[in-house]
């Protein structure tokens, strides 16, 4: 667990393959990590935002969690992160889902077999979750993966809630002549779900533009903001180093919401004209 503080000047965190470390900027990224697959690379893979809190999902590392500090100044934002690490058994496998299940974070895990050769089995348990009550991760089944039995080796790679309120989930059964693989979507996830085209899966992923806000720093060469979220009075933002379809180093940045600052400049700009004027 850490506390942390937000103000003018942007708190940014690196993340390693154990867990985010603080650096003094974004500089001190530049060239430290080497290119992956984004697969394999640790970056803010999920984020959510349940309540007051975010929860995020963490490619190859575990969970982060960023909660409101209701003790803290009225005129600062004070907040604690934590790290649920999954150890090596997450180092093996990519995060592929990310859903709130009976009120329990679960991510998804699978096997990522597309970009290189390896003789690592599926990951079983698949399903993942944590809580405040300890510092390990815990496996969970959810019924609507369970209609597709292990030893048929059928397994999941896709979990999503989509923008409609219903679960989207993709199902692949590969083997060493061919692939196939299915999408469907539920209602529920006690429930099995319906078998869907791919174009309706794909349709149904939240839409990502290009993240801007007067609040944000300015990333060098090559760094993108990834997703981005706003916390009390603070915006919470993922960034990336990218190349094609590599990630290098990765990792997140907290800074105070300066909008309500900027609208109240324009406001008292809008006075000034218009005492101006009225000379």
């Amino acid at each position: 667990m850490a506390v942390l503080q937000t103000g003018e000047y942007p708190l940014w965190f690196q993340l390693t393959e154990e867990k985010p470390v603080h650096i003094g900027s974004i500089e001190d990224a530049i060239k430290t990590s080497a290119f992956k697959p984004w697969p394999y690379a640790p970056h803010i893979r999920f984020i959510q935002k349940e309540n007051d809190y975010l929860v995020m999902v963490i490619n190859r590392i575990g969970f982060l969690k960023i909660a409101p500090n209701d003790n803290s100044d009225a005129d600062r934002d004070d907040f604690f992160m934590y790290c649920f690490q999954g150890g090596d058994f997450w180092r093996q496998y990519t995060a592929g889902g990310f859903v709130f299940y009976n009120d329990n974070p679960v991510a998804l895990l699978y096997l990522e077999d597309r970009f290189t050769e390896t003789t690592l089995s599926r990951p079983r348990p698949q399903i993942w979750s944590f809580n405040m009550e300890s510092n390990n991760l815990f496996p969970l089944e959810i019924p609507v993966l369970k209609f597709f039995p292990e030893d048929e080796d059928w397994s999941a790679d896709a979990l999503r809630k989509g923008n409609d309120g219903y679960f989207y989930y993709r199902v692949a059964k590969r083997s060493a002549a061919s692939a196939t693989v299915k999408m469907f979507r539920t209602s529920s996830l006690t429930q099995q779900g319906t078998e869907i085209s791919i174009d309706v899966f794909y349709s149904s992923m939240p839409k990502k533009g290009e993240i801007s806000h007067p609040s944000l720093p300015p990333l060098p060469a090559g760094f993108i903001f990834s997703d981005i979220a706003e916390i009390g009075d603070s915006i919470f933002t993922s960034w990336e180093e990218q190349h094609d379809y590599s990630i290098g180093s990765a990792g997140f940045m907290l800074i105070k919401n300066n909008k309500k600052s900027h609208t109240e400049a324009r406001r008292h700009k809008d006075i000034e004209n218009n005492v101006f004027q009225s000379k």
